[in-house]
C-alpha cells in the first residue's frame, strides 16, 4: 500500500471519529434535528437519512408491511408520543449522554399543543428516551424508548400466528369445505377466542362462492367452532386436531366442554352477528385482493348484495 493510499484511510478514519465526537452543543442540536423524525401516526419517507438501518427497517415494517385491521391492532406503535386527541407534540431536548464513542441517548421532554401554538394544560410534560449512533460520521436515531425490541417481539408474534392461520384455513378448505356442495371458492372465516401455546381456540365459518359478474354468490356454507390443535414441523404448522361443538340439544355442553374458562367469551363472539359479519367481510377482501379477483360485492342466498371495499 503506498502513503498515499495509506494517508487518505487515515485522512477518512480520522475525519469519522471527529465527527462522532461533536460538542455537546451539536449533539444537542442533532438531537433536536432526529426529533422530527420520531414515528408518530405515521413513518415519514425521509426518515430513512435519519434512521440506523436496522431500526428504519422493522419501523418499516410495522407500518408499511403489516396489514392494518383488528386481526393486527398495534395502536401503540402509531402513538409513540401523541394520542388520538388532536394535539401535536412538542420536543425540547433536555440532555445528552455519550454512553461511548459513537452512541448516545438524549432525553427528550415533550409536551402537547393544540393547532394554534397554545399548549394542552391538561396533559402532563412526557419523558422519552431517544437513542443516537454513529454511523459513517453521522448521527442518526437508533432507537426511541427501546421500541424497537417491542416491534420485532410483535413482528415474530404476527409472522407465527399468521402461519398458524394459513394452517388452519388450509385445513379448514380441505378437511371442512370439502363436506359442502362446491362452488369456484372456498373462503374460510376464524375468529379468535383464545389461545394456549399450540391450542386455538376459535369461531370458525366456511363459505363456497361462485364468481357471476362482478358478486361472490354464495352457494354453501356453515359454522364451526371449536379447539384446533397445531404442531409446527421445520418451520411449518399443521393442525393435527379439531375439536368442535355438536350442534342440537348437546350443543351447550360441548361448547363449555370444549372451551372451558373461554366460554364466555366465545358466547359473546358467536352471538354477536356484527363481529361474524365483520371479521367475515375482512377475510373475504383479503381473499379477493391475494387471488386477484374481480369481485366487488358478495351476497347470500336470499339477500341483497353488498359491496366488499368500502
Amino acid at each position: 500500500m503506498t502513503k498515499h493510499n495509506l494517508f487518505f484511510l487515515f485522512a477518512v478514519a480520522l475525519s469519522a471519529v471527529t465527527a462522532c465526537t461533536p460538542t455537546e452543543k451539536q449533539l444537542k442540536d442533532r438531537a433536536t434535528e432526529l426529533c422530527r423524525y420520531i414515528p408518530d401516526h405515521e413513518l415519514l419517507t425521509e426518515s430513512r437519512d435519519h434512521l440506523t438501518e436496522d431500526f428504519y427497517s422493522v419501523l418499516d415494517t410495522m407500518f408499511n408491511h403489516l396489514p392494518d385491521d383488528e386481526e393486527l391492532d398495534h395502536e401503540w406503535l402509531y402513538y409513540f408520543v401523541t394520542g388520538n386527541g388532536g394535539t401535536i407534540a412538542d420536543y425540547e431536548v433536555q440532555s445528552v449522554e455519550k454512553t461511548d464513542p459513537t452512541h448516545a441517548i438524549a432525553t427528550i421532554l415533550v409536551r402537547q399543543k393544540w393547532d394554534d401554538g397554545s399548549f394542552d394544560a391538561a396533559t402532563d410534560i412526557e419523558e422519552h428516551r431517544l437513542y443516537m449512533e454513529c454511523v459513517r460520521g453521522k448521527w442518526l436515531m437508533a432507537d426511541f424508548d427501546e421500541h424497537k425490541a417491542d416491534c420485532i417481539r410483535h413482528i415474530a408474534i404476527y409472522r407465527r400466528d399468521q402461519a398458524m392461520r394459513e394452517a388452519m384455513g388450509d385445513y379448514l378448505i380441505r378437511e371442512i369445505g370439502s363436506q359442502y356442495m362446491q362452488g369456484e371458492f372456498c373462503v374460510p372465516t376464524i375468529i379468535e377466542v383464545a389461545q394456549e401455546a399450540n391450542r386455538f381456540y376459535c369461531d370458525c365459518q366456511v363459505d363456497w362462492y361462485k364468481l357471476i359478474g362482478d358478486t361472490l354468490k354464495g352457494i354453501s356454507g356453515g359454522n364451526h367452532s371449536g379447539c384446533m390443535t397445531l404442531v409446527e414441523h421445520e418451520g411449518a404448522w399443521q393442525v393435527t386436531a379439531f375439536e368442535q361443538t355438536i350442534d342440537g340439544a348437546r350443543y351447550e355442553a360441548s361448547a363449555k366442554h370444549i372451551f372451558g374458562k373461554h366460554y364466555d367469551i366465545y358466547c359473546n363472539i358467536h352471538s354477536n352477528h356484527s363481529i361474524g359479519e365483520t371479521c367475515r367481510l375482512m377475510q373475504l377482501r383479503k381473499y379477493v385482493r391475494s387471488h386477484r379477483l374481480n369481485a366487488y360485492y358478495y351476497q347470500d342466498y336470499g339477500w341483497p348484495a353488498k359491496p366488499i371495499f368500502e
